[in-house]
């Protein structure tokens, strides 16, 4: 107790020098033994890369719907993302993406403690090298090496299917009609779209009643599985409902987070009834924790798309 208060004093002494105080940032150990996750996003490669013996505690966010990894988080403790309650666990590296705030790698290093901060993915290039970067830092590289040839090989088989032809009555999505959703954030990979208008096109829909369009993750995910983006503005936009009273797309892919009955905004472009029926054959489920980090399982929602058109994959 004597040295966390130690510690919080150092803390802020150094917060009332004001920049002139900000710490460099502590090298992680070569093979931490006693490692805290601060948030759902860390929590997903601290779970994929290092044993359990090794994880001190996750975030509180581990075992829920939008963690992709939730089952294998059944069972370790879990922390607030609080420096008091992390620095009384005394841990030997904090991994984070968001967790604690904007000022937490400082914070930390200011106690001493070394702290792994997670890259930001902007496509599939991005998630390889975040994953290989991520396990060097967690001191197990050669399980970053074999994640990274798996997903290698993913995309190689997701390019390949993009020779098999679009067959619309061969549904292998999940149903969801009538379903109702979570929100969903996303990311995807850089692929060179085929050019043509003999692939099918495809509507991207949140509960929130958003969408996205080039330029996004999402959307390099939709060419990835061998599709036209219904949605032809750039970034993410509102469900475009002017266009679907005139234009409809071949299918549409919706996210959801494991409550078919969840209950969104009453006032959601998503439960206007342009959406019920802007495709003939039934929306593609795409799981929220597929995309709700930037990880190597986003290929799981490119798949499932891939495979609602037909495509032949392992």
């Amino acid at each position: 107790m004597q040295a966390l208060l130690l510690a919080f004093s150092a803390l802020l002494t150094g917060c009332s020098l004001g920049n002139a105080a900000t710490p460099q940032p502590i090298e992680p150990p070569v093979r931490a033994m006693r490692i805290v996750s601060l948030d759902y996003c860390a929590d997903q490669y601290v779970l994929k890369l290092v044993g359990r013996n090794r994880i001190l505690a996750l975030s509180p966010d581990a075992t829920r719907d939008f963690s992709y990894m939730r089952t294998a988080a059944r069972g370790v403790p879990s922390v607030a993302p609080r420096a008091e309650d992390v620095l009384v666990l005394k841990p030997d590296l904090v991994v984070r993406s968001y967790g604690g705030g904007a000022d937490a790698g400082a914070f930390f290093a200011r106690a001493g403690v070394p702290v792994l901060q997670l890259g930001f993915a902007e496509d599939l290039a991005g998630v390889r090298r975040v994953l290989l970067e991520t396990a060097a830092g967690l001191g197990e590289p050669a399980r970053g090496q074999a994640v990274a040839r798996e997903m290698d090989a993913r995309v190689a088989a997701l390019r390949e299917a993009h020779l098999s032809p679009f067959v619309p009555s061969g549904v292998a999505g999940r149903d969801l009609k009538g379903a109702r959703l979570g929100p969903s954030t996303s990311l995807g990979t850089n692929v060179s779209e085929r050019e043509g208008r003999s692939q099918p096109t495809l509507l991207y829909a949140t509960p929130g009643g958003v969408t996205s369009g080039p330029g996004s993750l999402i959307h390099e995910l939709i060419a990835l599985a061998g599709y036209r983006n219904f949605q032809t503005q750039p970034g993410w936009q509102p469900l475009p409902l002017e266009q679907l009273a005139y234009a409809r797309p071949d299918r549409v892919a919706m996210a959801w987070f494991g409550r078919r009955d969840y209950n969104p905004d009453q006032w959601s472009a998503a439960r206007h009834p342009l959406m019920d029926r802007a495709s003939d054959q039934p929306p593609i489920g795409l799981e929220g924790a597929w995309t709700a980090c930037g990880g190597w399982f986003v290929l799981d929602a490119a798949e499932a798309m891939a495979r609602a058109r037909g495509a032949q994959l392992p």
